[in-house]
C-alpha cells in the first residue's frame, strides 16, 4: 500500500468525526470502553477506559489503547502518550505492565498489584499498542503485516488521536505530550510533525495541544547511533580492542545495509565476546527461562533487567492471553488468529521505511517551539548514552545550562545538559527501560519535564 500524503487528512474527515461526535455516537463508544476491573485488579480510585480505534476502513485497521487517568484531579492534569519501539513492540506489554502504569503483573500472572512509581499520579497516561499487528491491535489486510514502516505508522497514529479526542473530548484542550524510548525515538518525532502539519490546515477547536516530547534512549541517527554504539562496547570492556578496530575499519555506517564481513563481526561479537549479558542492562542478570533465551541476537526491545523481576514480560503475555482478561480490556474482540505478545518478530523482520536520520525532524521541532527532552540510561549497550550524545552534538545547539549532576532522593540522579530548544539527561544506573531500574529518579525526571524546568540541583 503506498504511503498515505500528510495532508491527505482532509477537513471532511474531521467534521464527520465532530458530527458523529455532536449525535451522541462518541459518547456511546467511550462509555463502552469503561473499564469495570481488571481481573485480580487491586481497588484504585482512578477511571480506567480501552478499546479500539480505526485508523483505515478499506484495510481494516484498528488501534488498540489504554487509557488510566491521573490517580487525583484528572480533569486538572495533562495528557501523555507512551509509546515503545521495537519497531514491533507493545507499550501494553512495556511502557503500561513494566515501566509507568499503575499496574505490575504478578509472577503467577493471574492477578495484579500495584506500582507507587507510576506517572499517572501526575498524569493522564494513554498507551498505544501501534501500529496494526503490534499486541492487539490488528489489520484485516494481511498485507500490511509486511509493509508496516515509519511513514504508516505516524499517519495512523495521527487518525488515532483525532479519532480519539472526538471520543474523549473533555481531553481536546488538555496539554498534550508524547513520551516513549527506543525505536520510538521515530515514532514520536515522526507523530510530532504530522500533528504540527495537522494543526496547520486544522480549524482552531480541533487543534491538537501537543506541548512536548520526552524520548528516552531513542534511536536517532543511524551513522551516529552505530558509531557510539560500538564506542560504548569498547569503553565498558564489552569487546577487545581487536574487535573494536575491526569494526571501525569493516563496517560503513554511512550506508542502510552493512556489508557480509560487517555482520559476521557483529554475529561474533554475540557469540563470542559479550557472553550471556543483558545487552539492555549490562550490570544485571538476565530472565534464565527458555523462552527468552534466543533474546540476545534479536534487534526487538525484549529488556531483562535485575532489581525488577527479570521474567516480567512472561508474566505479562500470561496475563494479556487470558479470555477473562481480554474481555474486560474489550480487546481481541475480532478473534486475532495469533496470540498477545510483547514484540510482533514479524512486523520487526519486515519493516520497510525507516528515516536514516531524525535529526532534520528534532531541528522543525525545536524551531516549532516544542519542549522536546532526551534521555539516557547509562547502562544500556542497545541505544547507549554515547550514541544519543554523538547524534546529538550534531544538531549543534547553544548550550544554556552546562553539564551538571542532577538530584533525586539526595543522590545524583544523573547528568544533564540544557540546549536552547532541547535538555539532554541521563540517569545514572538506569537501562534501556529508564523507570523499570531506577523508577524514583525517573518519576523526578518526568515531573521536572511536565514542569519544564531543569533537574533539581541538589
Amino acid at each position: 500500500m503506498p504511503s498515505v500524503p500528510p495532508f491527505s487528512l482532509s477537513f471532511s474527515f474531521v467534521f464527520c468525526s465532530l458530527f458523529l461526535f455532536s449525535n451522541g455516537v462518541w459518547g456511546d463508544e467511550r462509555e463502552k470502553d469503561r473499564i469495570i476491573n481488571l481481573p485480580g485488579q487491586p481497588k484504585v480510585s482512578f477511571e480506567q477506559f480501552s478499546g479500539y480505534v480505526t485508523v483505515n476502513q478499506t484495510h481494516g485497521r484498528a488501534l488498540f489503547y489504554w487509557l488510566t487517568e491521573a490517580t487525583s484531579n484528572a480533569n486538572e492534569k495533562p495528557l501523555v502518550l507512551w509509546l515503545n519501539g521495537g519497531p514491533g513492540c507493545s507499550s501494553i506489554a512495556f511502557g503500561a505492565s513494566e515501566e509507568i502504569g499503575p499496574f505490575r503483573v504478578n509472577k503467577t500472572g493471574h492477578s495484579l498489584y500495584l506500582n507507587k512509581f507510576s506517572w499517572n499520579k501526575d498524569a493522564n497516561l494513554l498507551f498505544l499498542e501501534s501500529p496494526a499487528g503490534v499486541g492487539f491491535s490488528y489489520t484485516n489486510t494481511t498485507s500490511d503485516l509486511k509493509d508496516s514502516g515509519d511513514e504508516r505508522t505516524a499517519q495512523d497514529a495521527l487518525v488515532f488521536l483525532i479519532k480519539w479526542l472526538a471520543r474523549f473530548p473533555e481531553y481536546r484542550y488538555r496539554e498534550f505530550y508524547i513520551c516513549g524510548e527506543s525505536y520510538a525515538g521515530h515514532y514520536i518525532p515522526q507523530l510530532a510533525k504530522k500533528i504540527e502539519e495537522y494543526n496547520k490546515i486544522a480549524t482552531k477547536p480541533y487543534l491538537i495541544n501537543l506541548k512536548g516530547i520526552l524520548v528516552g534512549n531513542g534511536v536517532m541517527d543511524n551513522y551516529y547511533d552505530n558509531l557510539g554504539t560500538v564506542n560504548y562496547w569498547w569503553s565498558h570492556a564489552l569487546i577487545s580492542d581487536t574487535t573494536y578496530e575491526a569494526v571501525l575499519s569493516s563496517c560503513n555506517f554511512s550506508e542502510p545495509e552493512y556489508s557480509a564481513n560487517c555482520n559476521g563481526l557483529f554475529d561474533y561479537i554475540s557469540n563470542h565476546e559479550f557472553g550471556k549479558i543483558d545487552q539492555y542492562s549490562i550490570y544485571t542478570p538476565p530472565c534464565s527461562s527458555n523462552a527468552t533465551a534466543l533474546w540476545f541476537k534479536n534487534t526487538l526491545l525484549r529488556r531483562r533487567i535485575a532489581g525488577y523481576d527479570p521474567c516480567t514480560e512472561n508474566y505479562a503475555e500470561r496475563f494479556y492471553n487470558s479470555p477473562d482478561v481480554q474481555r474486560a480490556l474489550h480487546a481481541n474482540t475480532t478473534r486475532i488468529p495469533y496470540k498477545w505478545t510483547g514484540c510482533s518478530d514479524l512486523l520487526n523482520k519486515n519493516w520497510q521505511d525507516s528515516d536514516f536520520s531524525m535529526l532534520p525532524t528534532y531541528r522543525e521541532l525545536i524551531k516549532a517551539g516544542l519542549r522536546i527532552w532526551v534521555f539516557s540510561g547509562d547502562v544500556d549497550a542497545v541505544v547507549p548514552v554515547t550514541a544519543t550524545r554523538f547524534s546529538l552534538s550534531h544538531l549543534n545547539l547553544p548550550v544554556k545550562i552546562p553539564w551538571y549532576p542532577w538530584y533525586s532522593k539526595g543522590q545524583v540522579g544523573g547528568r544533564s545538559e540544557v540546549y536552547h530548544g532541547l535538555t539532554f539527561a541521563t540517569v545514572r544506573g538506569a537501562g534501556h527501560e529508564v523507570p523499570v531500574l531506577q523508577p524514583t529518579r525517573a518519576l523526578t525526571l518526568f515531573r521536572s519535564f511536565l514542569a519544564g524546568k531543569p533537574l533539581p540541583t541538589s
